[in-house]
């Protein structure tokens, strides 16, 4: 197979849920003899999307890459005020697509490249349903296209123009039965829609001691990973730490890009960016994980920690999340400070609940989540088209 893979950042330095998949996605059929061009920006930064990759084309671990610069940055200020006001009112088909180009990243040389060399390629797999060079994308080769929408409930999902986003692909890919379950009730069509999802690979050996020696923390530790935002739920998650953290002491880790203000407690340690290796050290030397976010279609960070045995806590309000701990049996919900405290409390201080739920997460992804698996569907989807 020739695929070109469509997304809007790409890059080892790259982090992001869609993005990472879309990586893990090129980089693993490279390996089992597919032909794979990814079509994408210079930008790094999502927020601003920035030019900083040069653009033309380069090569990483196998896969050819086709860079397309941005015609203009995101005042994201500006763009959160206008998002503001704008998802109050009942805006036309045309101001949806003038909110899309707000967001960017535009691209309409990446768009030309697509509708240019369509008969090039066997296949398009677009990632993520949210930004202009998906939504623009398809509508130059959409009768040849599969869409992971990574779709969740959040106002741009419903805009009107959306409906074209997810009837046009052949095919839409889904990472979760709560992702897929969202978008048949809201945008229901005849185009072929399976559960794909994506897969969790641990490393042979992680060494959690190495890293505690360099972030020195009270046990037990609490680990969050991603996007630090209120968005995201970590203010709400901090929070709930605090007053927990007075009663029993603990610390909370977390790692990722921060876009808000820490409170100022020592026993809330920010971790910054944590290379591949650190990363898997960081939850091997964690007691429990906590996922705060309402808005998730996956949770590679949920599934990352089950793979290494360690228990969540996760956000009830979060269909997918919810769906994750209640199937795999690996995990507890919370909804506010209390019942998070009483969670907590209760894996912290049950140690043979807390084994059977490490079991059981290990459990939950050698079952479902192994890229083998995950491969196996993805290419069984295609022939199906």
């Amino acid at each position: 197979m020739k695929a070109a893979f469509v997304v809007q950042r790409y890059g080892r330095e790259v982090v992001g849920g869609s993005e990472k998949l879309a990586r893990d996605y090129a980089e693993r059929l490279y390996a089992r003899g597919w032909d794979i061009t990814v079509f994408t920006t210079t930008a790094l930064d999502y927020t601003t999307w920035s030019n900083y990759f040069p653009p033309g084309e380069s090569l990483l671990r196998g896969v050819k890459i086709k860079r397309f610069p941005v015609e203009r940055e995101r005042d994201m200020e500006n763009f959160n005020a206008v998002s503001r006001e704008f998802f109050t009112g009942k805006p036309s088909p045309q101001e949806e697509e003038e909110w899309l180009h707000l967001q960017g990243p535009v691209v309409p040389r990446l768009v030309e490249a697509l509708a240019r060399e369509k008969d090039e390629y066997d296949i398009f797999v677009f990632f993520t349903y949210l930004y202009y060079p998906t939504y623009f994308g398809l509508q130059q080769v959409g009768d040849r296209a599969v869409l992971f929408p990574t779709a969740h409930d959040e106002a741009p999902f419903y805009m009107g123009i959306m409906e074209r986003v997810f009837s046009l692909p052949r095919a839409l890919l889904f990472l979760s039965h709560e992702e897929k379950d969202l978008v048949e009730k809201t945008y229901p069509g005849d185009n072929l829609r399976q559960v794909i999802g994506a897969g969790i690979s641990p490393p042979a050996r992680t060494f959690p001691n190495l890293f505690l020696s360099r972030f020195p923390m009270f046990q037990p530790v609490f680990l969050y990973m991603g996007r630090i935002d209120e968005g995201k739920g970590c203010g709400g998650m901090l929070q709930c730490f605090g007053p927990y953290s007075q009663y029993r002491p603990s610390s909370f880790a977390l790692a990722g890009r921060l876009n808000m203000e820490l409170p100022p407690d020592p026993r809330i340690i920010y971790l910054g960016f944590l290379p591949e290796q650190a990363k898997w050290d960081a939850i091997a030397a964690s007691t429990l994980t906590v996922h705060p976010s309402s808005l998730e279609s996956f949770s590679y960070f949920l599934l990352e920690s089950m793979a290494l045995g360690k228990p969540a806590l996760v956000n009830e309000a979060s269909p997918v999340l919810r769906g994750h701990v209640e199937r795999s049996g690996a995990g507890l919900t919370y909804r506010d400070c209390l019942s998070f405290a009483s969670a907590a409390e209760l894996l912290l201080t049950h140690g043979d609940l807390y084994r059977e739920m490490a079991i059981a997460g290990k459990n939950y992804i050698e079952e479902n989540f192994r890229w083998e698996k995950i491969l196996e569907k993805f290419e069984n989807a295609l022939l199906n088209l």
